[in-house]
């Protein structure tokens, strides 16, 4: 027998949070088949599988647009996040037929990876069903994998640095940006750091993108002490990096709304630039708080794409 789990939806079966009206059976909407639903996956939180998936149900019409046509990798941790986890690039034996993949050679592992390709809410589903709570995306489309649309500054900080010097140094790049016309958005990693994008026109290599924000790393080096811009560096007690090497081809960065393996269940969270202020605790932006949010600052993301050109 199947497993089911109750999950509340709006009236019209659209699954668009937070207008509930009415209780379902999920089995009756999807492909999925589940397995060990009451397996605890947060033991801090005592959530279970059944409540990861209720989340990423309930996320998907903010999630799904960010992941379209995108290679997925994957942090699943099918005995919990107390548990040793693992990193999945490639899609797992015995897939159903209806998941969508992305087959290309890989240069370091030299061989053919078979990605996962997550453009509709079973597959959606099915991740969640598969433990990977970590669903990470690569900066360029399948359709045109060796270009990026997407430019990340990963602002990446070592301790004793805190979280508001990670915002202090976000908000002084961002400065920066918009002195050069820029439109940037930004996000919480669901961890120690912040993530700044920039959509982008699909004229540009990695290599290019690369030295754009190794070049915005260096700048922040010589205007701050916390800066490092090298990766020699950065792992130097009480500094900042600015992780360049992100733009990489093959490279991947959390998914917006994608939760993390940390014990408060943290979300990478999409924000305002108003609601980065001294104060702000990447845990405020969890399992609990996120699908409270009621708009997306990330809207339209993807309408937005420049050139890296300055005038």
């Amino acid at each position: 027998m199947r497993a089911r789990i109750n999950i509340k939806v709006a009236a019209n079966n659209s699954l668009i949070f937070p207008h509930i009206e009415k209780v379902i059976m999920i089995d009756e909407l999807t492909r999925v088949s589940f397995t060990n639903l009451e397996k605890v996956l947060y033991p801090e939180l005592g959530l279970e599988k059944s409540d990861i998936i209720k989340y990423y149900i309930s996320i998907a019409p903010r999630m799904l647009k960010f992941l379209k046509n995108r290679a997925i990798v994957m942090n699943r941790y099918p005995d919990g996040i107390d548990k040793e986890g693992f990193y999945e690039k490639d899609a797992p034996p015995g897939i159903p037929p209806w998941v969508e993949t992305f087959n290309k050679y890989s240069e370091t592992a030299q061989r053919e990876i078979n990605f996962i390709v997550c453009n509709d809410l079973d597959t959606l589903i099915w991740l969640a069903n598969l433990a990977a709570l970590e669903i990470n995306i690569t900066l360029s489309t399948i359709d045109n994998y060796e270009t990026p649309d997407l430019l990340l500054f990963d602002i990446d900080p070592e301790p004793p640095c805190s979280f508001d010097d990670v915002i202090e140094i976000a908000l002084s790049l961002k400065e920066k940006l918009d002195e050069l016309n820029f439109k940037s958005f930004v996000k919480t990693s669901g961890k120690k750091g912040l993530h700044i994008v920039l959509p982008i026109i699909q004229s540009y290599n990695f290599r290019q993108t690369r030295e754009f924000v190794h070049q915005f790393g260096k700048f922040l080096a010589r205007e701050s002490e916390l800066v490092v811009s090298e990766f020699r560096n950065s792992r130097d007690p009480g500094t900042i990096f600015i992780d360049y090497l992100q733009n990489t081809r093959g490279k991947t960065m959390i998914a917006p709304y994608s939760l993390r393996a940390a014990p408060k269940a943290t979300v990478s969270t999409p924000l305002e630039w108003n609601e980065l202020k001294k104060g702000l605790r990447p845990e405020e932006f969890n399992i609990f708080t996120i699908l409270k949010r009621k708009s997306d600052p990330w809207e339209g993301l993807m309408e937005n794409k420049q050139s890296l050109e300055v005038n």
